[in-house]
C-alpha cells in the first residue's frame, strides 16, 4: 500500500466510528489546550512582573549593609539589612567621587514605620528617609505638588510626599498638598503626591517620603559606632545598561575604601539585573512545573489513545486476516494503524492549538493581581510547535503497541477469529 491508501483508509476507518473517535480526540484536545495556556499564562506574569521591576529605576544599583545574605529584592523597597554598616557618608563619597565615572545618580534611603494621624484618620505605614536624587534614581513621579529638595534635606524640613494609596485613605478625592498630617505625633506638611504604583507593587501607595535628615533626627535617631547617620540602602544609578557592572566595581571600591576594608566586605552591592534575573528564575520553575502539570493530561490522552487502538485491533482482527490473506505485508498493517493514531493525535493538537489561541486571546489584558496589573498573553510559537509535536510523539508512541500486535496476528488464526 502506498501513503496516500494508508492515509484514505485511515480516514475511512475512524470515520466508522466517529463518536469513538471524538471522545479519543477529546483527550489529546484537552492536554495539549492545558499546556498551551498555562505555559503561555505562565511567560505573560513573567514577562509583567520582569517589566515591573525594570520600572523601578532604569540601570540601577543597590548597596545594602552586611554580607550578601543581607541584599535581595527588599534592597528594592527600602528595606535593608539589620546591621548598621553604611551611612550617610558613605553615600556623598560615592556621590562626589571622581573614581566612579559609571555612576550618575546616588541616592540614600531610611526606612522606619510610624502612625499616621490626620483628623480622625490613623494608620500605620511605612516612612522612607530620601535625598533630592531619590526621584530620578528610583523613577518616582509626583503627581501634585513637589519633590523633596536639596533645601527640605539641608534644613531638616518637616514636610512629607505622600503616596496615591495613603493620599485616598487620609482625604479621599481632595488635595492634600498643604494640609498637615502628624507622624508618631510630629507634625508634616504635605508638599506632593506621588503617581501611583498600579499592579504588583501597588502596596507602594501606601509610603510617604521624607527628607533624610529628618527621618533620622525626628523619627530614627539611630547612630552607628562612630556617630554617623546610618542608612538601610544606597540606590545608585549607573550610565547605561552597558555600564551596570563597571559601575559596581567601582561603588565596591570606593566603599572598601571609606570602611578600610583588607578582606571581607560588610555591604552588598547588587543590581536590578540580578533581581530581575532571580524573579525570571523563580518564575521559570513555576513555568516548568504549570507545563508539566498540564502534561500529564496529555499522557492521559496517549493511554486513552492506546487503549482505543487495541478495541480496534481486536474488533477488526477478521479485517486484518482478510487483508493479509490478500497479500497484505506486515508493515502495511503497521502503518495502517500508526496511521489512525498518528492522525487522532495530529488532528487532536490542531484543534487544542486553535482552542489555546482563543483562550489566550480572551484571558490577554485582564488583571492577574488585581486592578491595574493586566497581564498580556499570547502563544509562543516555540510552545505551540512543541505541544502540537509531542501530541503527534505521544499518538506514535502509544499507538506503536497495538499496531505491533495487529501486524503479528498469523492470518489463519485472524480469519477464525470470531
Amino acid at each position: 500500500m502506498n501513503p496516500l491508501d494508508i492515509l484514505i483508509t485511515a480516514v475511512t476507518s475512524l470515520s466508522a466510528n466517529k463518536m469513538r473517535a471524538s471522545l479519543t480526540l477529546l483527550g489529546i484536545v484537552i492536554g495539549v489546550t492545558a499546556v498551551i495556556v498555562l505555559v503561555s499564562l505562565g511567560r505573560g506574569v513573567q514577562a509583567s512582573i520582569t517589566s515591573e521591576f525594570e520600572g523601578l529605576g532604569a540601570n540601577l544599583i543597590t548597596v545594602t549593609p552586611g554580607s550578601e545574605e543581607g541584599g535581595g529584592f527588599g534592597a528594592f523597597f527600602g528595606e535593608g539589612g539589620d546591621e548598621t554598616t553604611l551611612t550617610l557618608d558613605d553615600a556623598y563619597a560615592i556621590r562626589d567621587s571622581q573614581y566612579a565615572p559609571s555612576v550618575i545618580g546616588v541616592a540614600p534611603e531610611i526606612s522606619t514605620f510610624a502612625r499616621v494621624v490626620y483628623g480622625r484618620e490613623e494608620d500605620w505605614t511605612q516612612v522612607i528617609g530620601v535625598t533630592q536624587e531619590y526621584e530620578t534614581v528610583r523613577n518616582y513621579n509626583v503627581v501634585t505638588g513637589d519633590f523633596i529638595s536639596h533645601k527640605h534635606v539641608e534644613e531638616v524640613a518637616s514636610v512629607a510626599v505622600i503616596g496615591a494609596g495613603i493620599s485616598e485613605f487620609l482625604f479621599g478625592y481632595r488635595d492634600p498638598v498643604g494640609q498637615t498630617i502628624k507622624m508618631n505625633g510630629k507634625p508634616f506638611t504635605i508638599i506632593g503626591v506621588l503617581e501611583s504604583q498600579e499592579g504588583l507593587f501597588s502596596f507602594l501607595d501606601q509610603r510617604i517620603v521624607i527628607p533624610i535628615t529628618t527621618a533620622h533626627y525626628r523619627l530614627s535617631f539611630q547612630r552607628n559606632a562612630e556617630g554617623a547617620i546610618p542608612v538601610d540602602s544606597i540606590n545608585v544609578q549607573a550610565t547605561s545598561s552597558d555600564s551596570i557592572e563597571s559601575a559596581q566595581d567601582e561603588v565596591s571600591a570606593i566603599l572598601r575604601l571609606q570602611h578600610r576594608i583588607t578582606d571581607t566586605d560588610d555591604f552588598t552591592v547588587s543590581s536590578q539585573e540580578d533581581a530581575i534575573a532571580a524573579i525570571q528564575s523563580a518564575t521559570q520553575v513555576i513555568v516548568i512545573f504549570l507545563g508539566t502539570i498540564a502534561g500529564i493530561s496529555l499522557l492521559v490522552g496517549g493511554i486513552g489513545i492506546m487503549n482505543i487502538m487495541l478495541v480496534t485491533v481486536t474488533e477488526r482482527t477478521r479485517e486484518i486476516g482478510i487483508r493479509k490473506a490478500m497479500g497484505a505485508k506486515r508493515r502495511d498493517v503497521l502503518f495502517q494503524f500508526m496511521a489512525e493514531a498518528s492522525m487522532l493525535s495530529f488532528t487532536g493538537g490542531l484543534v487544542g492549538l486553535g482552542l489555546s489561541y482563543g483562550i489566550t486571546a480572551a484571558l490577554s489584558g485582564q488583571p492577574i493581581f488585581g486592578e491595574g496589573s493586566e497581564v498580556a498573553i499570547s502563544v509562543p510559537p516555540d510552545i505551540a510547535l512543541l505541544a502540537c509535536a509531542v501530541s503527534i510523539g505521544i499518538g506514535l508512541f502509544f499507538g506503536i503497541y497495538p499496531a505491533i500486535r495487529a501486524a503479528r496476528l498469523h492470518p489463519i488464526e485472524a480469519l477464525r477469529y470470531e
